[in-house]
């Protein structure tokens, strides 16, 4: 949805102002993949737009269905980037996971994005759209969205105006309307973009993917702590807190014999502290790493330390096991499939100079 291109488009044909808002309004609030389904829109205007600029800029490229009920797609950007967004259910729930990047520049070693490299940004309209289509595909159930996490491919502050624009609209009343609080940013430690969440009027909520209590094993398994160790990192989630009066989410991932150990619960109370935090106790989806989840034995009791040292925390359990749900894993077939072709586009290349 580039609907700056848009206004401009309707602007440059002396179309009047509040056509914009007519497209606008299909698009975020009416869910419609088409100019043709914008039926308030005259039928000449409609394929005159068609023709002009796509008003979805993502081609879907895969869905896949979870026994669970998740489900994942995979699309590609106009220029061949893969993407994926996953609808996970929670009981009456729907929790879209979005993408900010194609790829991710910080390899996490437990991710299987962090095997690609980063491919580019995202635009806001690439990662609002991300939500409106798995919107639309829900709609048919009579389901609907009740929260987003941007917690799919990429760091979102390493895109962070893109991601606060897209933020932006998908809270809007004036089209998708979701509560600001509904909607969360996941960073893997990017601490330039916390401080400057912590400046932002819209109440959207911070969540920080840690995974480890220290500064040696977190190093391992995210190579951005060397940039900012965990003294900075915490620090910078504590002003946040000071500032905004909101708490942080702590994405903690349970590996199995890595970070799973009475000692690690308490080093990561000792962290932490009483206030200011909540820790969600997440089950590993393998991507196929060296990685295995902890056994379920192993996370009650690491729970129960941190229960005991006044740290609120809830387990989240994995959803679309048997699908490739896990973030990266279906982006990386689309990888596969831009490197073909580009790699056809150059034969193709060579052979026309030949000739």
């Amino acid at each position: 949805m580039d609907l700056e291109r848009v206004n401009a488009i309707l602007a440059e044909w002396g179309e009047p102002e509040y056509r914009s808002r007519q497209v606008y309004e299909a698009a975020t609030r009416e869910l419609v993949g088409s100019y043709e389904q914008i039926t308030s829109l005259p039928a000449a205007l409609r394929r005159r737009l068609s023709e002009a600029e796509p008003l979805l800029q993502l081609e879907p490229a895969e869905r896949q269905l979870s026994a669970d009920g998740t489900i994942k797609m995979r699309f590609a950007t106009r220029d061949g980037f893969p993407v994926e967004a996953v609808a996970m259910k929670h009981r009456n729930r729907r929790t879209i996971c979005v993408s900010s990047q194609s790829g991710c520049p910080l390899a996490c070693t437990f991710c299987a994005t962090g095997t690609m490299g980063l491919g580019r940004n995202l635009t806001a309209g690439e990662i609002s759209e991300q939500v409106l289509v798995l919107a639309a595909i829900l709609r048919e159930s009579g389901e609907r969205v009740s929260n987003v996490v941007m917690m799919g491919m990429g760091e979102p502050f390493l895109n962070y105006d893109a991601v606060l624009d897209a933020c932006r609209t998908l809270n809007d009343p004036r089209g998708f309307g979701l509560g600001a609080r509904q909607i969360a940013i996941s960073t893997a430690g990017w601490v330039p973009g916390i401080e400057r969440m912590a400046a932002e009027p819209l109440q959207i909520r911070l969540a920080l993917s840690l995974h480890a209590p220290d500064d040696a094993l977190r190093t391992e398994l995210m190579p951005i702590t060397r940039r900012f160790p965990l003294g900075t990192l915490v620090a910078a989630c504590r002003e946040y807190r000071r500032l905004t009066g909101r708490r942080v989410f702590v994405e903690y991932l349970m590996l199995d014999g890595v970070n799973d150990s009475g000692d690690h619960a308490s080093r990561l109370a000792s962290l932490l502290g009483a206030d200011g935090f909540h820790v969600n106790l997440i089950a590993y989806n393998p991507t196929g790493s060296l990685y295995r989840g902890s056994p379920p034995e192993r996370v009650s009791a690491f729970a129960a330390v941190l229960t005991r040292r006044g740290i609120s925390n809830s387990y989240r359990r994995s959803h679309g096991q048997d699908i490739d749900a896990a973030c990266g894993q279906l982006a990386v077939k689309g990888v596969a499939e831009l490197r073909r072709r580009r790699r056809d586009e150059r034969r193709a290349a060579r052979a026309a100079g030949a000739a």
